[in-house]
């Protein structure tokens, strides 16, 4: 099945003060992450991008350390969503603790921690990565173009959005879901895709359409990125946390650009 196979809206009838219109409404569908079959996680999300979601989980999730070790990905869908196969490195596969990882509930839209088994499994110790920081004019830029390039959301007015920006200022990708997690792991996993076939995306720093919550920040750091740019202040966590991992934090503000 092809990343966007699957219907991402439909329209349905609404009533604005008596004027008869249509909306645009996201879909979201259970999504099954099975590792060589064996059931790791189920969420829910935009069924769109699938692949680069695929990439961008496992890393997040520390199933494999880097693309390369992601082997094949297909995706299946039934009459209750869609599975997504994913075959990795044997090495990563007999160091991966289903029983101690597993996650027991479903992982909504809204959650990217749902059904961990213990809070140790999501304080873990972050990777140190080299702090970016780029220039008020690069962020100014890509914040005023951010809207243009959400495509899914212009529709439906209900969808997250992720950015890749370069230093420039210049949005180079964007992914989107109804789940703001979900739209990170997308980016950054076609990030991760575009190296793994040797067109790296240029230095930058990851732009987020949400708040910065916890689980936004741990990904930017198991993917390496130096600076986020968000549209709301991050929660005291997530400041504790990229301070942790050396990650460079901006949100929007009344007054401009405010550096954490």
């Amino acid at each position: 099945m092809a990343d966007k196979d699957q219907e991402v809206a439909r329209a349905v009838d609404i009533d604005i003060d008596g004027a008869r219109d249509q909306w645009q409404l996201a879909n979201e569908c259970p999504l099954a992450l099975v590792y060589h079959q064996r059931n790791y996680a189920v969420m829910l999300a935009s069924p769109r991008d699938l692949t680069d979601f695929a990439y961008g989980f496992s890393i997040s999730e520390r199933v494999v350390s880097d693309a390369s070790e992601i082997k094949s990905v297909r995706a299946e869908t039934n009459v209750l969503g869609i599975d997504l196969h994913m075959e990795i490195d044997e090495k990563r596969l007999e160091r991966l603790d289903l029983t101690q990882r597993r996650r027991h509930l479903v992982g909504a839209s809204g959650c990217g921690l749902c059904g961990l088994d213990n809070a140790d499994q999501f304080l873990a110790r972050l990777p140190r990565v080299a702090a970016v920081r780029p220039t008020t004019d690069a962020m100014d830029k890509a914040m005023a173009a951010f809207s243009a390039h959400q495509q899914l959301n212009q529709q439906t007015h209900s969808v997250h959005g992720a950015a890749w920006v370069s230093l420039a200022g210049d949005i180079i990708a964007v992914r989107e879901d109804v789940g703001r997690h979900n739209a990170v792991d997308k980016l950054l996993g076609a990030r991760a895709r575009a190296a793994l076939a040797g067109e790296a995306f240029p230095d930058g720093f990851l732009m987020v359409s949400s708040r910065c919550s916890f689980e936004i920040v741990e990904k930017g750091a198991r993917h390496n990125v130096g600076a986020l740019l968000s549209i709301s202040a991050p929660t005291a966590l997530a400041l504790d946390k990229a301070e942790e991992a050396g990650l460079q934090l901006y949100a929007r503000a009344p007054q401009g650009i405010a550096r954490f």
